[in-house]
């Protein structure tokens, strides 16, 4: 799970170009080299991993089981098919024959279970590990109660990956496409090498190894053992630093062949004439919301939570505050995201039920409420909000800003609180039950519904897309009802994207699959 707060990487694809004559003025292009605008990562491990930025170059390196397309279907990458059983508490993946490393060694389902093992290892958990928690023995691995790997339900029987679950899992097979759950070589899981098996000139099982690597670039060099077949990029050069110039401006001159762009910019675009037919609309799957500390006072009281979504009017307050690139949510769920269904899931509008139900919380006219700590951060809407409080309940909202938001989050939330999350694979549940189950790690307002539970339960064990979808409904329909968060925006990216550049769209995950790009003929 990646928070949109968490460094999160601007790509912007360049290719290396031959200048003639005036500056800007493209006389070639070297259809064997692409150069990329990243973040600089922190660290070249997937399981390290804990942002977007670092997990669009680790995803180069090393390769899942399954993956998402530019549609957003899932399909077969390291596993060519899998099964999922009818009570939804294990699934067997099935590898491809005649898998290897990029150096020929062979990869097995071995190096799966022990790549996924280093997820949950003890003495140096992913940052990402609660992915995993639903794997049967996962979690009392992690904190240390077991330490023999048997313990944890993942086996490798001849070509199969066998998993065990805890629970109803039907989603598993979409949270292992995630970055986190890449398949390493042996040298990093048994070897003992640990996070120093990654690096220049290692083994890997992506599309591409890291060639070399300085301050201001990483070259990426294709692996022509890819199980997809040698990618049709040779090289691609990953520049950490432009030295402050505008990423349009480089892509004006011809000097960048792809970048995302700012929502500032995207709304002028269309009418240049030279940049406009080049501008593109790429999914985001991120959602901004705000949470209610449920567990104090006054928010404990369903009836205040129920009072605030009443009171403001968020169709008005969300849609004058949005800016280039977000829309006002409508679900915990963004659009885009196959079945969470498409009803309008926010609080209802009607300030006299807001009065009343705070009345019956023994607050009437907010008298008796203490001041509301409204940690919103830079949100552009937290004055209307404050506002419509005031107005409609009486209430004195104090705005603040937290300078660790997450750790802040984790230990002690304020009353109401504003945070972002971005996908890690394409499924409700990474919106619902990862955020806001009774023992999530994330559900940081501490809300507890068992009905909200029992629905992501049953939608989890269902193999039914039709069920699975009334069973977050269901879900949906308790967060309306009980206000622990009320969704705000959605995102939509912006980016400037070359002709002849193949295969540098995404999916929304905001991870690009550059074994895939490729010039036209």
């Amino acid at each position: 799970m990646r928070r949109a707060g968490a460094l999160i990487g601007s790509l912007a694809v360049v290719v290396a170009v031959l200048l003639a004559g005036g500056p800007g003025r493209v006389a070639a292009l070297d259809r064997s080299e692409v150069r990329i605008l990243v973040n600089t990562p922190s660290t070249f491990d997937p399981a390290a991993s804990g942002d977007v930025g670092t997990a669009a170059v680790t995803a180069q390196l090393y390769e899942t089981l399954t993956l998402y397309d530019a549609s957003r279907i899932l399909q077969p990458a390291l596993a060519r098919s899998w099964e999922v059983a009818s009570d939804g508490r294990s699934v067997v993946f099935h590898l491809r024959s005649g898998l290897t490393f990029s150096d020929g060694s062979p990869l097995t389902a071995a190096d799966v279970v022990g790549s996924w093992l280093r997820i949950i290892d003890p003495r140096a958990p992913s940052p990402l590990a609660a992915l995993m928690i639903d794997v049967k023995g996962a979690r009392d691995h992690l904190a240390g109660r077991t330490t023999d790997p048997a313990a944890v339900g993942l086996r490798a029987n001849g070509n199969d990956v066998q998993v065990e679950l805890e629970r109803p899992g039907a989603d598993f097979p979409a949270i292992v496409s995630s970055p986190l759950f890449a398949v390493v070589p042996p040298a990093a899981w048994r070897d003992g090498k640990g996070r120093a098996a990654f690096g220049v000139d290692k083994v890997v099982s992506g599309g591409y190894f890291v060639a070399s690597a300085n301050e201001t670039e990483i070259t990426l060099q294709r692996n022509e053992r890819y199980w997809a077949g040698s990618p049709a990029i040779a090289t691609i050069r990953l520049v950490l630093d432009i030295a402050g110039r505008s990423p349009i401006a480089e892509f004006t001159a011809g000097n960048l062949d792809y970048t995302e762009i700012s929502v500032i910019d995207a709304p002028w675009i269309p009418y240049d004439a030279e940049l406009g037919p080049q501008l593109r609309e790429t999914p985001s799957l991120s959602l901004t919301y705000l949470g209610f500390n449920t567990a104090d006072k006054p928010f404990d009281d369903v009836r205040v939570r129920q009072a605030i979504g009443a009171a403001v009017d968020w169709d008005r307050v969300v849609g004058l505050g949005a800016f280039g690139g977000t829309v006002p949510a409508t679900s915990m769920v963004p659009p885009g995201i196959p079945g969470a269904g498409s009803a309008n899931w926010l609080p209802v509008h009607d300030p006299n039920r807001a009065r009343q139900l705070l009345a019956d919380a023994g607050y009437p006219g907010g008298a008796g409420l203490p001041t509301i700590h409204f940690a919103a951060g830079q949100l552009p809407i937290a004055d209307g909000i404050a506002a419509d409080l005031e107005r409609e309940l009486g209430m004195q909202v104090e705005l603040d800003i937290l300078d660790d938001e997450l750790g802040r989050l984790a230990v002690d939330a304020p009353d109401l609180w504003v945070t972002g999350w971005i996908a890690d694979y394409i499924g409700p549940n990474d919106f619902l039950g990862v955020l806001l189950e009774s023992d999530s790690s994330n559900n940081y307002g501490h809300w507890a519904s068992p009905a909200f539970d029992k629905a992501i339960a049953d939608a989890l064990s269902s193999r039914d897309a039709g069920t699975a979808e009334a069973a977050y409904e269901r879900a949906l329909a308790e967060i309306q009802k009980d206000v622990p968060v009320v969704p705000l925006y959605v995102s939509t990216d912006w980016a400037l994207s070359r002709d002849g550049l193949l295969g540098a769209g995404g999916n929304g995950l905001g991870i690009p699959r550059m074994g895939g790009m490729a010039w036209a003929p």
